[in-house]
């Protein structure tokens, strides 16, 4: 057993019997802060007893948690827990396990029935911007023609035009085309405005946030059930108006603001931060499992995208049962109507394939690379111009301008004009003689009509979407990126297909069937893999996007290819760019958030980016105490995070603001306060006997780190990255340097991308 005999020659370490000299006192700025000398030349800890347990002070929004001290606390009340004997040490650990999992049941369970709701919502609506069921108006399309045979006409569904029995050609173009981008402003218009009026952080995707507030932000409102409600509702309104988003990304959110909901009533999960997060990795988790029907793909999304599972097997396991809970209550309810959970599902006459299609899919993951980093790009543009233009005072009238312009424009190009997962479901399915052909995909005379269709709904797609991500409405770019690649991948898979047909004795299709009767080359796989490409290109996820995908079409012969074309998605789009388009959100907000990168600092040092002593507001206490009133002047003026705390020129420690500022207020509401005074030294160095000197020694922050100035960049952000600190003090024989907090190491992680900050809002 270590008892720190083998310590006992370094010059530096402290103990009884082992004094200090001056010129040692550098080394042991790494490990703790020091006292100065007394009558005996010794030095020694400033805090050598323990700490009476302190109420935990709330954080507040914006701010970062310590995870230091979170997990303390944590680790403290379990073994209070654990202490406890007999009948109610069993009971309390009994109501704290299966308090936590009801939680995680609950959530899992409303988010799969959120999920339900809104898919069905969204199909009625959209539906009802061309026509309604004769027998009853809340009834879709699906519903009011279901136990029809495939290709059979439908006789009770009618467009607008034929239900208001209008018979001229030109009239009913005008009419349909009336309404529908009537409904689709209307539609729209109500999101914004809910959106804008109730909760406006229930806009845009939410995952950037949800990533941020994983890694340690404050930002309840985020969660709230406001958010929750409008985030539900008006993600239905938006999608059905066809805008170019889905409902993927936020159901991430949704899933989020279902278990901090439900964390409220646990006073566990409510009183610690650290907790709550691991709660809320495992929620996030469900939310893809719904919006995909991928219940592996949500843990996988998880631990990949989010970095949610902190290397905790608990998490992950969290996890997995919160997304198992969501999926079966979405297949409970059965909102497609088809009993399965695959949304797009892929049929195939074999799961063969040649290697001759290698070169279209490398070909098709290229594009998808490219394309997605310039789509990056272009939101990225739209959302800057946004916030620097008149736009950005008119949320509302931008949303409603730009759903008549998608709207008129959609109308007319019968891609556009359909819901984005009916376009791709109708694009993984191969041609099949016994059901009906969608919109002319299948005829063989019309290859080039088709792929010239595509590729123009394709352009389109992108330009919408990276404008529409980033309006005052929820919104997903999942299902977008989705349509995007699949209508690219159907393109050449047509190409490819007519090329077979036209020239079958060709030394490159030697490998396929002699029998023209069978398929050889499947266009709705090679929609499979533009999706995959273009969304790699778009997220930079690998595992599980791969897992997504096989799950969400039920491919899993072809998983290889899938995994081939995300390969080269991703290492083509990472030649202009390392971070995709959370990251790139995550930046241009400027959210506290740390890449997982490897950085390397070319020589730099910590005083490359350190803050000089000179230019920080420290607190000082030059033996006699610091007057109440300019220390409370102090915290009221200014809102950081902490201060440092000197004597002299003699570093005592870092005082955290909340905690100071609470203290002043329990002494303030005490009585008079005149000539109160107070001071950082320990009791031992603070002569007794003056009662009007209160002593705050003990709200010096113990798990502050101390370093030197000269300590290689490298080092000071991987402890960062790796510690989740807020801070580091860095001091020169005992004196205070400088500090470097967590912002500033954001700050050197993203000085590289382009408008980095360019959306942030003040949150010192």
């Amino acid at each position: 057993m270590w008892d720190g005999s083998s310590n006992a020659q370094l010059p530096w370490f402290n103990s009884s019997k082992s004094p200090l000299a001056d010129t040692d006192i550098r080394d042991a700025e790494a490990y703790e802060f020091v006292d100065v000398e007394d009558g005996n030349d010794a030095r020694r800890p400033l805090n050598p007893s323990p700490r009476s347990p302190e109420k935990q002070t709330a954080y507040e929004e914006g701010s970062t948690i310590d995870w230091l001290r979170e997990e303390a606390a944590e680790r403290e009340r379990k073994r209070v827990l654990g202490s406890q004997r007999g009948l109610r040490g069993l009971l309390a650990l009994v109501q704290d396990s299966v308090g936590m999992w009801l939680v995680i049941v609950f959530t899992g369970m409303g988010t799969g029935i959120v999920g339900a709701w809104l898919d069905v919502l969204v199909r009625w609506l959209g539906d009802l911007k061309e026509g309604r069921c004769t027998y009853g108006f809340f009834y879709n399309e699906v519903a009011c023609c279901s136990g029809l045979d495939p290709g059979e006409l439908c006789e009770e569904w009618q467009s607008w035009s034929q239900y208001l029995n209008v018979h001229s050609i030109f009239a009913q173009s005008l009419l349909q085309s009336a309404i529908y981008i009537s409904l689709s402003v209307a539609l729209a218009g109500s999101s914004a405005i809910l959106v804008k009026t109730y909760a406006p952080y229930a806009f845009h995707t939410g995952i950037p946030e949800i990533k941020a507030i994983l890694s340690g932000y404050v930002l309840d409102a985020f969660l709230s059930p406001w958010v929750l409600l409008i985030k539900s509702l008006g993600l239905a309104l938006a999608v059905a108006s066809g805008l170019s988003l889905g409902k993927e990304g936020p159901l991430v959110h949704v899933a989020c603001c279902w278990a901090f909901l439900l964390s409220r009533v646990l006073r566990q999960l409510k009183q610690n931060e650290a907790r709550k997060r691991r709660l809320l990795a495992g929620a996030a988790a469900a939310g893809v499992s719904v919006a995909f029907g991928s219940p592996l793909g949500g843990v996988l999304f998880g631990l990949e995208e989010l970095d949610a599972f902190f290397d905790d097997g608990d998490v992950m396991w969290r996890g997995f049962v919160t997304s198992v809970i969501a999926a079966v209550s979405l297949q409970y309810i059965d909102p497609f109507g088809t009993s399965k959970l695959v949304l797009f599902q892929v049929t195939q006459s074999t799961s063969v394939w040649r290697a001759f299609e290698l070169i279209p899919w490398i070909f098709l993951a290229v594009v998808g690379g490219l394309l997605g980093s310039l789509l990056i790009k272009l939101n990225t543009a739209a959302a800057v111009y946004r916030r620097h233009s008149v736009l950005y005072e008119w949320p509302i009238v931008e949303v409603v301008g730009f759903t008549a312009i998608t709207a008129a424009v959609s109308y007319p190009m019968v891609f556009l004009r359909v819901q984005s997962s009916e376009l791709v479901s109708n694009l993984f399915q191969e041609c099949d003689p016994t059901k009906g052909d969608y919109h002319g995909l299948c005829n063989p005379t019309a290859i080039w009509a088709n792929v010239f269709l595509l590729i123009l709904t394709a352009l389109a797609k992108i330009g919408f979407t990276a404008w529409t991500f980033g309006m005052m409405v929820p919104a997903g770019i999942f299902l977008p990126t989705i349509t995007i690649g699949a209508c690219l991948g159907r393109a050449v898979g047509l190409i490819t297909q007519g090329w077979h047909r036209a020239y079958p004795t060709a030394w490159i299709f030697s490998s396929c069937p002699p029998d023209p009767t069978e398929r050889c080359v499947s266009p709705g796989f090679y929609a499979v893999i533009g999706a995959a490409s273009m969304l790699g290109g778009v997220t930079r996820m690998t595992i599980s996007l791969v897992v997504i995908l096989f799950e969400l079409t039920g491919a899993l012969s072809h998983v290889l290819p899938i995994m081939i074309s995300v390969m080269v998605s991703k290492w083509v789009a990472d030649a202009f760019g390392k971070d995709g388009i959370y990251s790139t959100w995550i930046a241009m907000r400027q959210y506290p958030w740390l890449p997982a990168r490897e950085f390397r600092d070319n020589g730099q040092t910590a005083a490359h980016v350190m803050k000089a002593a000179s230019n920080l507001v420290v607190i000082r206490d030059d033996g006699a105490g610091c007057a109440l009133g300019e220390l409370e002047e102090l915290v009221r003026t200014h809102r950081f995070h902490g201060f440092p705390v000197v004597h002299g020129e003699q570093l005592l420690g870092f005082v955290l603001r909340d905690k100071l500022q609470a203290q002043i207020e329990a002494v303030l509401a005490g009585g008079p306060t005149a000539d109160r005074r107070c001071t950082f030294l320990p009791p031992n160095r603070v002569a007794g006997g003056d009662s009007n000197v209160v002593n705050f020694s003990s709200l010096l922050e113990e798990s502050v780190l101390q370093l030197r100035k000269d300590v290689p960049l490298e080092l000071v952000v991987n402890m960062f990255q790796k510690l989740n600190l807020r801070h580091i003090l860095f001091s020169q024989g005992g004196k205070l340097a400088g500090m470097v907090t967590k912002t500033d190491i954001v700050w050197l992680l993203t000085a590289q991308a382009s408008h980095a900050g360019a959306l942030a809002e003040d949150r010192r």
